[in-house]
């Protein structure tokens, strides 16, 4: 495999000036994103196919090993409070349980008894969405996790940094990183994890885009937790409804904190005709603020 390969020109990597090793091993990292370049079509792809189950009503599934499993759960874990997307819409299937998220665990990604079972018993369905990682494309863990996804009806999407690989032959949408050897032989944390953690942020980022919980640029469905948020979510408010940062505040309370409602009470909505609006836009502000500007059929 090419991410397990040694590359000729960093064999005294070891010898070298510091700075020179850590001028090599950043090039490695930009180079790593650079590789993701042909895989857009893929990914907007694989994000269409992934809001449309989400949309009714479907889970997002993360499952991996190792460092693959860790960099998919910090994605998965970064969209409730990001776009407050529900907790209990997301399911984490990592080798080893959640105790390998600090810790290695030896030959859990090998289990593919236990991978088949924690997949069972989550049950996944056709609404849900599994996305699986790992850096060779050969992790048992992975590949088991996904090919029972796939079996149960679930959509399935592939990240993985060698070519040719089990995942990606069993994804409905397979995306490589082809990142190739690594300065320091088989330590895929650098130029492969690199490129997963870019693959994954720009594929739930397309995917929470097309779910509608973005509008104009912003994070209109962002949980509002201290401060520093309450503050950004009257800022956005202001500028989306084209009023002051008070009136604003005055819309957010009236919204319960929510945004996208608190867009439209600011626009003279009650709460409630805010809600039902928004719910008939399948959550979509930017809909329903189109829908806002219609007349009235007669």
């Amino acid at each position: 495999m090419p991410t397990e390969t040694v590359d000729p020109r960093f064999v005294d990597i070891d010898r070298w000036p510091t700075a020179s090793a850590v001028e090599a091993m950043l090039e490695g990292q930009l180079a790593a994103v650079a590789a993701l370049k042909g895989q857009t079509e893929a990914i907007a792809a694989a994000a269409d196919a992934a809001a449309a189950r989400l949309r009714r009503g479907g889970r997002l599934v993360y499952a991996g090993a190792g460092t693959s499993g860790r960099l998919a759960v910090q994605d998965g874990v970064e969209l409730t409070p990001t776009y407050d997307w529900p907790a209990e819409r997301l399911v984490f299937l990592v080798a080893g349980g959640t105790g390998a998220l600090l810790r290695s665990v030896e030959g859990a990604e090998d289990n593919v008894a236990v991978a088949r079972e924690e997949t069972l018993a989550a049950e996944i369905g056709p609404n849900d969405v599994l996305i699986s990682v790992a850096a060779s494309g050969r992790t048992p863990y992975a590949v088991v996790a996904l090919e029972t996804a796939r079996e149960l009806g679930a959509l399935t999407i592939a990240i993985a940094n060698n070519p040719g690989t089990p995942l990606l032959a069993a994804a409905d949408h397979p995306i490589v990183a082809d990142t190739g050897s690594e300065i320091v032989a088989g330590s895929t944390r650098m130029k492969a994890g690199t490129a997963q953690k870019a693959a994954l942020n720009i594929l739930s980022t397309a995917i929470m885009l097309r779910c509608g919980l973005v509008h104009r640029g912003m994070m209109v469905n962002m949980r509002i937790s201290n401060e520093k948020l309450v503050q950004r979510a009257r800022r956005m408010v202001a500028s989306l409804a084209g009023i002051d940062e008070a009136r604003a505040a005055d819309a957010l309370a009236l919204a319960d904190d929510d945004l996208r409602r608190a867009v439209l009470v600011a626009r003279g909505l009650s709460a409630q005709d805010a809600a039902k609006r928004l719910t008939d836009a399948g959550g979509d502000l930017g809909d329903a603020l189109a829908a806002l500007e219609q007349p009235e059929a007669e």
